[in-house]
């Protein structure tokens, strides 16, 4: 079946098994590998993608219900070479250890300031709450993101 979506601003089709996951097609035919498997069942949120703007486990969605709709990975968080105020922030308040969580993270915290700019912490922990880290504690993962809302301009993907 032909799947017509955009990812990342670009308009693609792309011919795909009914039962494909929307995680194979990123990574395996569009080479987008920055999103990552983790667990394979939405519990980890490595996988974690916007589709039109809401925070997805790209691992439960079959990549059909991506028809006509837009996707974020984080290889679309950086615009003309430039990183998003999202990822300055992971780097310069060091959210970023091992780096495999980051890109789930990360589109998690985006989809969170999509929709609201100043977030508190409360509302911070609760929109990364499905995403898991070993190594940092969320400490900086939560500084990170609070730095970020107050950059002008980080809300706009």
């Amino acid at each position: 079946m032909l799947l017509e979506f955009t990812v990342n601003g670009t308009p693609r089709a792309v011919a795909v098994e009914p039962q494909s996951r929307l995680i194979d097609v990123l990574r395996d035919r569009l080479d987008l590998t920055g999103t990552k498997e983790g667990c394979g069942e939405g519990e980890c949120g490595a996988c974690t993608v916007l589709m039109d703007g809401a925070a997805v486990n790209a691992c439960l969605v079959l990549a059909l219900q991506a028809r006509g709709r837009a996707v974020v990975t984080v290889e679309g968080l950086a615009r003309d070479g430039e990183l998003d105020a999202l990822q300055k922030a992971f780097i310069q308040e060091g959210a970023i250890q091992c780096g495999y969580c980051s890109p789930g993270m990360l589109m998690s915290a985006k989809a969170l300031l999509l929709h609201n700019p100043r977030p508190s912490e409360p509302e911070i922990r609760a929109a990364i709450a499905g995403n898991l880290c070993r190594c940092t504690g969320y400490t900086k993962i939560v500084k990170a993101v609070q730095a970020a809302a107050q950059t002008s301009g980080a809300a706009h993907a």
